[in-house]
């Protein structure tokens, strides 16, 4: 789907193969990542308040504990902005919630962002809304564009796993941070997301043959 105010937006398993092919023609290294990996994964999920809160919940703790929180969180009906906004920093904590990300969700539930409205935003607008919200950044942001609404030409240079795979991929000396890694991709539009994909997905087949779990 193709919308010219927002650009392309990913819906099928048929719009990442169409921008995996686009890639491995336009450089012949994205062809022997995708050689590599195979088909790769849709990787849309829901938008909305909860995708974002999970987001916070997740940052700097294991897989394992961001689900027995989420859990406790689900289970408390703590997943709406009106839920969250009834509760102070101390009822949240009950929940397993540190006192900053505590701090955090209070701040989401109070923005007053209008999640149906994002959809219809330009790229760059729906991450400085984002990023308006205390604990939530840039790459958050990104993500949330990636994933959440299907944005065909939006990147996330800042995550260690793309630098990483890219490293790897275009045979770099070291990882390149963001700010180079941000102008590499300029190369891969209109379809930066599926890169970002694609990279995902090869960092982990990198990562096996190296025994690196």
């Amino acid at each position: 789907m193709d919308r010219p105010e927002i650009g392309r937006i990913i819906t099928s398993d048929a719009c990442v193969a169409e921008g995996a092919a686009w890639l491995s023609q336009h450089d012949a290294r994205f062809a022997t990542a995708l050689e590599a990996t195979g088909p790769l994964p849709l990787r849309l999920r829901d938008d909305g308040f909860a995708q974002l809160l999970s987001a916070i919940v997740s940052q700097q703790v294991s897989v394992a504990s961001a689900r027995a929180i989420w859990a406790r969180l689900e289970t408390a009906g703590m997943v709406t902005p009106e839920a969250v906004a009834g509760q102070n920093e101390e009822q949240l904590r009950a929940l397993g919630l540190s006192r900053q990300k505590a701090s955090y969700a209070l701040a989401l539930a109070e923005a007053g962002i209008d999640f149906d409205a994002l959809r219809d935003m330009p790229d760059a607008e729906i991450v400085k809304t984002l990023v308006a919200v205390k604990g939530i950044g840039v790459w958050t942001a990104e993500i949330y564009c990636m994933f959440s609404l299907g944005r065909a030409d939006v990147f996330a240079p800042g995550d260690l796993a793309l630098q990483e795979a890219a490293r790897i991929l275009f045979d770099l000396p070291e990882r390149p941070k963001e700010r180079a890694l941000r102008q590499m991709a300029e190369a891969w539009s209109p379809w930066r997301a599926v890169a970002a994909r694609l990279l995902f997905a090869y960092y982990h087949v990198a990562k096996d043959r190296e025994g690196i779990s």
